[in-house]
């Protein structure tokens, strides 16, 4: 049985960021590529993307969460969590209560629920080693919360496509528009619909590194201006994520511009 209504709640990664739409004005992103899909089975599908860029787990539950109820889904997609990984004052317990919270939560509201874990990025990040044990403790919670619930988890972690920097944008944290194929090729796999399968083949050539130079400008252009706005943010009270809205916040139809996938010839 096919889906007719299709919300994808979280943070950048579901807005689609470092993919931004050919046609200009937005980000697309895997929840896109999903919907696009998914639209081609069912002449009445609907999608909706509440995701807002900058949010933790706590915050797109109780602003996401309840909005996503009134559109009735049968269909899910959660992603979440990088921005509690990153966050000051992290504590295990309380984001695995967020993440029990967040996931058993939209159990209740759709049939189908689909969850992710997040993949290695650590050896990406300042201070990647720090970081690892976050990215674990969270992964274990997700595992933990989807089999309680019964949800469809898409399992990022042990994908060899993290080693390869031509899946993420300049910041090496957002998928690029190869990495948002892929990541949507792992979710309609898991739903069992059949997708273009080069959506999940490994890129042709060597898989890229940055070089040291590379590494610098990295350093220059993406990783000091993002802490001084942090810095800045705090100063303030202001918080990642405010002030944006969730791109496409009512269910629509998928854009018609959008090509539909045709199986390659036997």
């Amino acid at each position: 049985m096919g889906y007719q209504r299709f919300v994808a709640l979280g943070d950048s990664c579901a807005e689609g960021l470092a993919d931004p739409h050919p046609a200009g004005g937005y980000y697309r992103g895997w929840a896109d590529f999903v919907a696009e899909r998914l639209a081609e089975d069912e002449a009445g599908f609907r999608y909706a993307n509440l995701a807002v860029r900058g949010r933790r787990l706590d915050q797109i539950h109780a602003e996401q969460t309840p909005a996503a109820s009134k559109l009735q889904p049968d269909l899910i997609a959660l992603f979440g969590g990088g921005n509690d990984v990153m966050s000051r004052g992290w504590d295990a317990r309380t984001v695995a209560r967020r993440v029990d919270t967040a996931i058993r939560a939209c159990t209740e509201i759709a049939p189908t629920v689909v969850t992710f874990t997040l993949s290695d990025i650590s050896h990406r990040m300042p201070m990647g080693q720090r970081m690892r044990p976050r990215l674990t403790a969270l992964n274990d919670a997700v595992r933990e919360a989807s089999v309680s619930y019964g949800a469809t988890l898409v399992d990022l972690w042990p994908d060899h496509a993290a080693h390869d920097s031509r899946y993420f944008g300049p910041d090496r944290l957002h998928l690029s528009e190869q990495g948002h194929r892929r990541l949507a090729g792992h979710v309609l796999g898991k739903l069992g619909v059949a997708h273009d399968p080069s959506w999940l083949e490994p890129l042709p050539g060597p898989a890229g590194r940055p070089g040291l130079r590379a590494d610098l400008r990295w350093v220059t252009r993406e990783v000091l201006p993002v802490a001084v706005s942090r810095f800045r943010n705090r100063l303030i009270g202001r918080q990642p994520g405010d002030g944006f809205l969730p791109k496409r916040p009512d269910l629509l139809p998928v854009l018609e511009e959008s090509r539909p996938w045709a199986p390659e010839p036997a």
